[in-house]
């Protein structure tokens, strides 16, 4: 789709052009479609956006839609390494991540890690954390969350946080509300 976009942009903006050049009459007329141009590339881009969102709508309409997200609280107790994504026991996805993902996640970003479509009924997502725990020791923890798909897109926040009780590293699958 956005290959034809590309080709109505280079398209409109050769007719633009070949007015231009046809129209031999001054600098006056040349602006004319100089604007044009600029219109037309305006209107493109706006189509563009409108185009990215339809194709999101389509490939992951709410009624179907599971995506996850990763939040890193302050990280003094664990170093996130990687995550491996199960969906009903299946690998569906992992993330290896750099110094720099660490570094924005650390900040406040939230990443996200998976999205797709299932259908409706009940299923388990299980995510498994590997990096260094306390001590620098190698960590390798799961956790597990069962939910029911029904109508509304399920969105769920793998949440890494410090519990400064025990200096332990956990680790939460915390639902975000449609609201």
């Amino acid at each position: 789709m956005r290959l034809v976009l590309i080709c109505c942009l280079f398209w409109f903006s050769s007719l633009a052009f070949g007015q231009a050049e046809n129209q031999s009459q001054g600098q006056a007329k040349t602006e004319p479609a100089a604007e044009q141009l600029e219109q037309l590339k305006q209107q493109l881009v706006q189509l563009n956006r409108e185009l990215f969102l339809l194709e999101e709508e389509l490939l992951f309409p709410p009624e179907t839609q599971v995506a996850v997200f990763v939040s890193v609280d302050t990280g003094q107790f664990f170093r996130l390494d990687s995550i491996e994504l199960l969906l009903n026991d299946k690998p569906v996805t992992a993330h290896l991540y750099t110094a720099q993902q660490l570094e924005a996640l650390g900040r406040g970003a939230i990443q996200p890690l998976f999205k797709t479509n299932i259908k409706a009924g009940k299923h388990n997502l299980t995510a498994v954390f590997v990096g260094k725990g306390p001590d620098n020791l190698d960590y390798r923890r799961a956790v597990s969350y069962g939910f029911t798909k029904q109508d509304d897109a399920v969105l769920l926040e793998l949440q890494i946080k410090d519990r400064s009780s025990d200096y332990q590293p956990e680790f939460i699958v915390q639902p975000w509300s449609a609201n």
